[in-house]
């Protein structure tokens, strides 16, 4: 393999990136140590602002042994290096190789230099294993093009500018070079899923289809191609089906979609609002309710992070929502604006009161019933909560005010001619947001 292949690779690549320093991801081994010290020896990649970082996961002993070496290579490349340190913590169901990559990036993403490019050594056996794997995993086009050579990643861009290369490259140059790298162990144990398929399978397809790697690589690039037009079109169709509430969306209309658009437009209206995306299984759940329940029900599909309900023509996208609390009731003077209880709100009066008042503010427990201001007949509040279209789940979280056992308003919808006068004006409700920040 001709060891230079790679510097003129990389000259290449640079020509055509956009502007922005890079930082190398460097682990130490083999790949990323012959991408950062070809990148070191050109001076279109050092007038960039060259630099590394290095993440120790803390999951073998001698990683922090590990880390010195790093620095002492990036020392004598006279590059910086930062070095994080990171706790991997395992999510339920979660592989120790998933949650030490999540913990790698979640580390990259904190510790970059500002406006910088993340560069990975990524290349094209990694990019073979990656297609395979997704194709094991069930993935449609987005999965199957496997890994983007430039991909937005937070505020910076993560670049992999060895994807057209083999894996063999990388080590003839290391090697001509003299370099001296880490060969970490986990690397070759077949418990995970990716060194099974490097270790086990891939040897032997490679053996019967020498052109394999090629042949995958035109297979993800036809599926990136097929990935953006979905996209495409998916971005289309969402501005078709989104209400004027950003959170809602034309169920109808979503479900007429095509199997290829549904997913994706679904995904990206959550993924715009800022919740968790669904899995393929609750997609098709969702499927399922919406075409085969009745008018009067309002089907509801939740994962973590995040719930769709149906009410009406619409479908909410919705954070989790707390429970209620049983019972709950507050006595209220007016003077100051009181909080609700688990995420329901805040309320006030539009007025300070002259002097105190004896209100009591609870929940609804059912069977309320009032005379709306202006209004012939009291009227059942489960008939005017209907009538108003307020969605199911939000109508046990409204405020309800009681003077002497009377119940005075319902939030700032209704409040009877009493109210009207005991309390200055309407009341004010801020509800909380269908959707909460993350933590």
């Amino acid at each position: 393999m001709d060891a230079p292949r790679l510097p003129r690779h990389l000259d290449q690549e640079l020509a055509a990136l956009p502007a922005g320093p890079l930082c190398v991801g460097y682990s130490g081994g083999v790949d990323s140590l012959a991408l950062l010290h070809a990148l070191a020896n050109l001076t279109a990649a050092r007038t960039r602002g060259l630099s590394a970082i290095h993440v120790d996961h803390g999951l073998h002993a001698d990683s922090a042994d590990w880390a010195r070496h790093c620095q002492t290579i990036a020392t004598g490349l006279q590059l910086p290096l930062r070095i994080v340190r990171v706790e991997v913590l395992r999510g339920r169901g979660e592989s120790l190789e998933a949650a030490a990559r999540a913990a790698r990036f979640e580390a990259f993403g904190r510790h970059l230099p500002a406006g910088a490019i993340l560069v990975l050594a990524h290349h094209a056996d990694d990019q073979t294993e990656t297609v395979l794997l997704k194709l094991l995993r069930g993935s449609g086009p987005d999965g199957l093009r496997g890994m983007r050579a430039l991909r937005p990643f937070g505020a910076h861009q993560l670049w992999r500018p060895l994807l057209g290369l083999p894996r063999v490259a990388l080590r003839a140059y290391a090697q001509a070079q003299a370099l001296q790298w880490i060969d970490d162990p986990s690397n070759a144990d077949p418990r995970h899923a990716r060194n099974f398929l490097r270790h086990s399978i891939l040897p032997l397809l490679r053996e019967r289809w020498p052109q394999l790697d090629t042949a995958i690589g035109h297979s993800a690039r036809w599926q990136a191609a097929a990935a953006a037009q979905l996209e495409h079109d998916a971005a289309i169709a969402l501005t078709q089906l989104q209400g004027l509430d950003p959170t809602t969306l034309n169920w109808a209309g979503w479900l007429a979609l095509s199997d290829a658009l549904r997913p994706l437009t679904l995904r990206a209206w959550l993924r715009g609002l800022g919740l968790a995306s669904p899995e393929h299984v609750h997609i098709d759940q969702l499927q399922r309710q919406l075409s085969e329940s009745q008018d009067e029900r309002n089907p509801c599909v939740s994962w973590a992070g995040a719930e769709l309900r149906r009410y009406r023509d619409l479908l909410y996208a919705l954070s989790p929502q707390p429970p209620l609390p049983a019972d709950w009731a507050q006595v209220w003077d007016g003077c100051t604006p009181l909080t609700l209880p688990n995420g329901c709100g805040r309320l006030s009066l539009s007025a300070t009161p002259a002097q105190p008042l004896a209100l009591t503010v609870s929940l609804r427990r059912g069977g309320e019933r009032l005379r709306p201001q202006s209004h012939a007949h009291t009227r059942e509040l489960r008939d005017l909560l209907q009538q108003a279209g307020v969605p199911p789940w939000l109508r046990g979280r409204l405020p309800l005010v009681f003077a002497d056992n009377e119940l005075l308003a319902v939030a700032d919808l209704w409040q009877t001619e009493r109210a009207a006068s005991l309390l200055g004006g309407p009341l004010q409700y801020e509800p909380a947001p269908a959707i909460s920040p993350p933590a």
